[in-house]
């Protein structure tokens, strides 16, 4: 185990060091700019298409765009912003929370380009709904059969897999810590529960999600932002100390600024998943007019994600004296809160990652689903898909925190690094849909997509050609 976990440590640093930070980055700022700041400029609009309502017709198993948020937040939000967090800083030093703003900022222009992509390209499923993502856009306008499956079963192992052991062995160590609870009988417990929501369908997860997700990160931020107002005159120093670290002015621990950028990258792109092809599965699900109305929400959700929640991780950790003492992971989230609130916080802390790494979970989960139909078209694929993420959930809760972090960072660039690819070559499409959807919106209208509106669209399934007909106003 010892010899696999160095083979996996040493695949990391080669495609973290020299091509995905690379990339992730490069491409961000390309995005940025091609879509004019989109995901600054056009922040009001983020919000305003979070009101539409589902629209697709009467007996449909579909999501609206709302569900496609909290779906792509439940997986966004989880060990990455509590126990990803703390890493970053234990290992990267507090600079790597500015990485991390980075990140989500230039982020914000993928997500949007990678989840409008994902809404134009998605088709209809066996039950009535839809679905897509990255696999699907890179075999209906790429023509690369190859590459799409490249990625399905990076995602497969990733989300449906690797990550969710992530997930459990944040919560089993968190139960162990507070409780004392034994990590076996917690990742049981976690399967069975894991099990009664998965069984359920893509409509189990979305009501699971939009009910446990707001609840989960209006008390943390809420803690967060108690613990910022009673140490306010600290704040000013905790943003100095973050900035200057991420340059190498003033470096407190950690491997300087090579450290700091790795990791804030790294933690940042496991929490918020911008440019990974996560977050296009929830978003191809949803029943929207018009594509770019997904890819607002889920730049939005990139925003909620690091720059709200991760940011309060990080100033509940840099405003206590916990994160010189050496721990990491969960441990130094909850000796964080123990500082701020008392013993009674650790408590808290376990509960509340149980919440937000068990929804993780759950969305992580659907994203496996989601392109299991994309490898193998068979239920028993599916079945077999199912007891292997139990499994894991199991594996995770009773293995060492580092080997499962090790997987989760090799499986997490695999997956980008494909998708990547796939969006650097189909971003002008996402720009085009981008200037159509603004276009309408100028006069007024309430925003409507169709197959023949973009020229060199291929694969287009689940969109109408366009009929001789007025646009619908806004109202």
């Amino acid at each position: 185990m010892e010899f696999i976990q160095q083979m996996v440590g040493h695949a990391n640093n080669i495609l973290w060091s020299y091509i995905l930070i690379g990339l992730l980055l490069g491409l961000g700022l390309y995005f940025t700019i091609k879509t004019g700041f989109v995901q600054i400029l056009k922040f009001g609009e983020m919000v305003r298409v979070l009101k539409d309502k589902n629209e697709g017709l009467p007996g449909e198993k579909s999501i609206s765009s709302l569900q496609a948020f909290f779906i792509g937040s439940a997986t966004r939000i989880g060990t990455g912003n509590v126990a990803g967090v703390a890493m970053a800083i234990a290992v990267g030093g507090p600079g790597a929370v500015f990485w991390m703003w980075v990140v989500a900022i230039l982020g914000g222009a993928s997500a949007f380009v990678e989840s409008t992509l994902a809404q134009i390209y998605k088709e209809k499923d066996a039950n009535g709904g839809f679905k897509g993502g990255p696999a699907y856009y890179m075999r209906k306008q790429l023509g690369s059969k190859w590459l799409s499956t490249i990625f399905a079963f990076g995602i497969i192992i990733s989300f449906g897999l690797t990550f969710n052991a992530v997930q459990s062995n944040t919560i089993a160590s968190a139960f162990t810590n507070s409780f004392k609870i034994n990590g076996a009988f917690v990742g049981i417990l976690l399967a069975v529960l894991t099990a009664f929501i998965i069984f359920g369908g893509v409509q189990r997860i979305a009501h699971f999600s939009v009910i446990i997700v707001p609840i989960m990160a209006f008390f943390y931020i809420a803690l967060a932002g108690f613990v910022v107002i009673t140490n306010i005159s600290q704040v000013p120093a905790v943003l100095s100390l973050i900035v200057k670290s991420a340059f190498g002015f003033e470096q407190v621990f950690g491997g300087g600024v090579g450290a700091a950028i790795m990791m804030g990258v790294k933690r940042g792109l496991f929490s918020n998943e911008a440019g990974m092809g996560s977050a296009p599965n929830a978003a191809a699900a949803a029943v929207v007019s018009h594509p770019v109305k997904q890819g607002f929400v889920q730049a939005l959700g990139v925003f909620f994600d690091t720059l709200v929640v991760c940011t309060a991780t990080a100033f509940i950790i840099l405003l206590s004296d916990s994160y010189t003492t050496g721990l990491q992971g969960i441990e130094l989230t909850q000796a964080s809160m123990a500082e701020h609130f008392g013993p009674w916080a650790s408590i808290f802390v376990a509960i509340a990652i149980f919440m937000f790494a068990f929804s993780s979970i759950i969305g992580s989960y659907y994203y496996g689903e989601a392109n299991i139909g994309f490898v193998h078209k068979s239920k028993a694929a599916l079945f077999i898909y199912r007891l292997a993420a139990l499994g894991m959930v199991v594996f995770g809760a009773v293995a060492s925190l580092q080997i499962v972090w090790d997987f989760a960072d090799l499986a997490m660039a695999i997956m980008a690094l494909t998708n990547l690819i796939a969006i650097g070559l189909l971003g002008k499409f996402a720009f085009k849909a981008l200037d159509h959807y603004m276009e309408q919106r100028k006069q007024g209208l309430d925003p409507v997509f169709y197959a023949d509106d973009i020229e060199g669209l291929k694969g287009v399934e689940s969109w109408p050609v366009r009929p001789n007909q007025k646009l619908k106003k806004v109202v």
